[in-house]
């Protein structure tokens, strides 16, 4: 990594905690000064977020973890020289006997072998639903030897109540991991945190071991005060229009016909407008244009219609009459013309088309809505952070877009909106925690949202969720960046309409 490359940049890593995009840190042969790099990326992270006294258990953790990474991809490299077989209990056995002596003595050559490789140590920080999840990655399987021998140590580990206590007892150190991981565990004790909040495991392609820390309690507790209040007092985001409402019944109700919703939207000019004007923008990429409303439900389709109308309802009552609103809306509209570009491409499923449509147009309601409140609702919310003695980076961190995401999903539940799109709206950062039935949806919201990061540069191609990409069948940074600029031509094309 270049020199320049190692300056801190705090801005960024502000950015990542407020809005939960992950911070990533990626090197090939751990050198000191990244180690130092890391020191400070997490000493701010945590200091953001309430958290510094844990900062030297951290940073120990997180080195530990490191090193344990690259001996990983040593040891892959060092196999594969001496033609031996990871996965062979004999070759394994053999291999080992010499690994460490051998690797030791030659140890730049390893290292080179690794980068030559594109063998990778990967540290990922990033807050999911109040909790800081701290990763190591390196890309290599573990093997199932190696995974039974590393849940053995961590097993034994957890019996030790002191560094005493380890040291008393004999370590298999022959890979270099006994102790260190000892040390691990006791530090993980000393913070607080017990054995559900660190796990090391497999995929098919990495190896991740696994911290989790839960943001301090008082914290989390005023974010979701200051949440609620901020929900609970925006009377001037009512229900949706009544005009919206009385499609949505008919809509909602199965014994609807197209007949019968299409006549009720003609009674409304505006609406009927308004609609058509929907249907005939990017969204639906027709051939030809939609002359009137039946043909328009008739092409959209009642579940098509009935995103529409949460989509068309939202933006009625937040309205885009700022700079900052309409620059929120144009990243909303951006999100949604790639979620439906990537269904489109890569799923083909009709359903999901309409829902990943209106999930990406309303994922960001949460900073829209803050950016809709009145000033004499600001000075309220201020008086009421005083009153309850909550400190000003809380009320700071939510008009910066900390809890955007809670704070939508808390209004689209207000406004009855449908489970899923709540959802899509709740976990649009945080795909993982996605229940099976929205999975590909909110994968979709997620990846547009970031195809959009990564446009602006707020994102590296290494800070994308693996498994999001693999749902699309996104390999690499080449194939990504050869879709996003179709993607981005087509929305720019279509935006000229």
């Amino acid at each position: 990594m270049a020199a320049q490359a190692l300056v801190v940049d705090e801005s960024k890593i502000r950015k990542a905690v407020q809005s939960g995009t992950p911070l990533t840190i990626t090197t090939f042969t751990l050198p000191h000064e990244i180690e130092v790099y890391i020191e400070q990326v997490l000493t701010i992270f945590l200091r953001l977020v309430d958290q510094e006294k844990l900062k030297d258990y951290v940073v120990y953790c997180v080195q530990e973890l490191a090193v344990n990474a690259k001996k990983a991809n040593t040891k892959r490299v060092y196999f594969t020289e001496r033609g031996l077989d990871l996965s062979s209990p004999a070759d394994y056995k053999e291999g080992m006997a010499h690994f460490k002596d051998d690797t030791l003595n030659n140890i730049g050559h390893y290292l080179q072998l690794q980068k030559e490789k594109g063998l990778y140590i990967k540290l990922v920080l990033q807050i999911k639903r109040n909790i800081i999840h701290i990763e190591t990655r390196n890309n290599v399987a573990v093997t199932r030897t190696e995974l039974i021998r590393i849940h053995d140590k961590l097993a034994r580990s957890r019996q030790y109540n002191s560094l005493e206590d380890a040291l008393s007892q004999v370590l298999d150190d022959s890979e270099g991991a006994g102790l260190g991981l000892v040390i691990l565990v006791l530090m993980l004790k000393k913070m607080g945190l017990d054995e559900d909040c660190f796990d090391i495991l497999g995929t098919e392609r990495e190896t991740i071991a696994r911290i989790l820390i839960p943001l301090d309690q008082t914290r989390v507790e005023n974010l979701s005060l200051l949440s609620a209040t901020i929900v609970n007092n925006i009377n001037s985001l009512p229900q949706f229009p009544e005009n919206v409402m009385r499609v949505q019944k008919l809509v909602a109700d199965p014994n609807s016909d197209m007949a019968s919703i299409a006549r009720e939207i003609s009674m409304d000019p505006a609406l009927t407008a308004d609609l058509l004007k929907i249907v005939n923008s990017a969204q639906y990429m027709l051939a030809k244009k939609v002359e009137n409303i039946f043909g328009a439900v008739k092409m959209v389709g009642i579940r098509g219609l009935g995103n529409l109308l949460y989509s068309y309802g939202t933006q009625k009552i937040l309205g885009d009459d700022t700079v900052d609103k309409k620059q929120l809306w144009e990243h909303s509209y951006r999100t949604a013309f790639y979620a439906y570009n990537l269904v489109k491409n890569f799923k083909k499923d009709r359903n999901l088309l309409d829902d990943a449509y209106v999930g990406g147009i309303l994922h960001d309601m949460g900073k829209i809505v803050f950016s809709n409140v009145h000033p004499d609702l600001l000075d309220k919310i201020k008086k009421f952070c005083t009153e309850k003695g909550l400190p000003p980076s809380t009320f700071e961190d939510l008009s910066a877009g900390m809890n955007h995401a809670e704070i939508g999903a808390l209004i689209a539940e207000k406004w009855n909106f449908p489970e899923g799109l709540v959802e899509a709206i709740r976990y649009h950062h945080d795909p993982t925690s996605a229940s099976a039935e929205n999975k590909d949806m909110i994968e979709t919201i997620y990846l547009a949202n970031m195809f959009c990061e990564y446009e602006n540069g707020n994102v590296t191609f290494d800070q994308f969720d693996p498994s999001a990409l693999d749902n699309f069948g996104i390999l690499s940074k080449v194939q990504m960046d050869s879709l996003l600029e179709r993607f981005s031509l087509g929305f720019k094309r279509e935006s000229q309409l």
